[in-house]
């Protein structure tokens, strides 16, 4: 793309670095007015909230200088290399990690939006891999950005694609807060019963040593299928769908389901259709479900209900790991192995109240899974859209 009808990134913005926290200095879980953007923060469709970390004012000062607001372009140059997006208002003022890049002062004759969904598409993310340099730690080089060449349209075409592009983002971003409505019910529904102990009947059911009688504490081993992932060489990794979706890490979860971004042609360790997927290193615990089947590595582990009662042990799960890096009983792990895995001891409720659970829970479910699967078919309706709006195709 090297025309008259293209301009340099850097020729209409400025491109600058994030900041790695001082040695001694960490993130924490406790909110304070310092959000620090990671990019296991950045998806596919922008940033996600539900785990975003803060730092003290003592580390902010350190790292004061290296912030994002709102009006700029975030750009993920290290680790998931060419996530893009605009972060909320309230999150203006955020330290950014050495990890990412902003895209700033932007020119007022670009509508920022519009450079954004440039570079999300097909075209930008293709000139920004094409950048990426290093073999064992890929980077996306500063300097290599500014000459990413942007499609030089006027600003009323751009507001225009724009506001097309937009109301496919509004139906995705409406489906994803139902989603998050939807698992949260499901989520309390499963704390009122089974942590509260005021499930149907409780009235009438003695406690014995802690517990609704009946009840007892099982390992996940006992209730459970566990399958370690295991890491292929990093040779048989590809973009071009050879194999079966791979996923190591937590960087392509999304609110419930995993996206695909990475394929693996060694086919070792398997996950099926509806496995909750849960990592193993740090952070420790968070959840997600595959909707197909694909390859763990050494990050994840695959659990599997033995009992078909899937939809019960993930919220039960959830409710393990109250927080991300922690364990049930608020210890925090950097790793776990197989044995602490299979071993955690889960409070478990009689098979009958499990089923009155899930009669509730699955429906709930798999309203989740189609509002998901309405997502991805919105995404790819847009992304179809894109190239053909910014080549002049398709006119608005």
């Amino acid at each position: 793309m090297s025309n008259k009808t293209t301009i340099k990134l850097g020729d209409i913005a400025e491109i600058k670095g994030g900041k790695r926290l001082p040695k001694g200095n960490d993130v924490q879980n406790e909110i304070t007015d310092h959000p620090y953007l990671r990019v296991v923060d950045f998806k596919e469709d922008g940033l996600d909230t539900t785990n975003v970390k803060y730092i003290d004012k003592e580390t902010h000062q350190k790292v004061k200088n290296y912030t994002i607001s709102s009006e700029d372009i975030y750009l993920s140059i290290a680790g998931t290399i060419g996530r893009v997006g605009i972060i909320l208002e309230k999150l203006s003022g955020a330290n950014l990690t050495e990890n990412a890049a902003k895209i700033t002062n932007i020119n007022k004759e670009f509508n920022k939006k519009y450079l954004m969904y440039f570079l999300r598409g097909s075209l930008g993310q293709g000139q920004i891999q094409s950048r990426v340099g290093g073999t064992s730690q890929p980077k996306l080089a500063l300097y290599k950005i500014k000459d990413i060449e942007i499609p030089k349209l006027s600003r009323p075409e751009q507001d225009k694609i724009v506001s097309t592009l937009s109301g496919y983002d509004d139906l995705i971003e409406n489906n994803r807060r139902r989603i998050q409505l939807l698992e949260e019910s499901a989520r309390l529904l499963y704390r009122e019963w089974f942590v509260h102990f005021r499930f149907p009947g409780h009235e009438h059911v003695e406690i014995v040593d802690g517990l609704p009688q009946g009840w007892g504490n099982r390992t996940l081993i006992e209730l459970s299928e566990v399958i370690m992932g295991q890491s292929p060489k990093s040779e048989f990794y590809n973009q071009d769908g050879q194999g079966l979706p791979f996923h190591q890490g937590v960087s392509n979860y999304g609110v419930r389901f995993v996206d695909h971004d990475i394929y693996c042609s060694d086919i070792k360790r398997i996950a099926e259709f509806n496995d909750i997927l849960c990592s193993v290193r740090a952070p420790v615990g968070r959840l997600n479900i595959t909707l197909d089947k694909i390859v763990i590595g050494r990050g994840l582990s695959a659990v599997r209900s033995r009992t078909n009662n899937q939809s019960f042990l993930y919220y039960q799960l959830k409710n393990f790991f109250f927080k991300e890096d922690m364990m049930g009983s608020g210890a925090i792990f950097a790793a776990v192995t197989k044995n602490d895995l299979e071993n955690l001891k889960l409070i478990t409720p009689t098979q009958l109240l499990i089923n009155q659970f899930e009669q509730v829970s699955r429906p709930i479910d798999i309203q989740i899974a189609n509002l998901h699967q309405q997502n991805q078919k919105l995404k790819q309706a847009r992304d179809i859209l894109l190239p053909r709006l910014m080549n002049g195709e398709i006119t608005v």
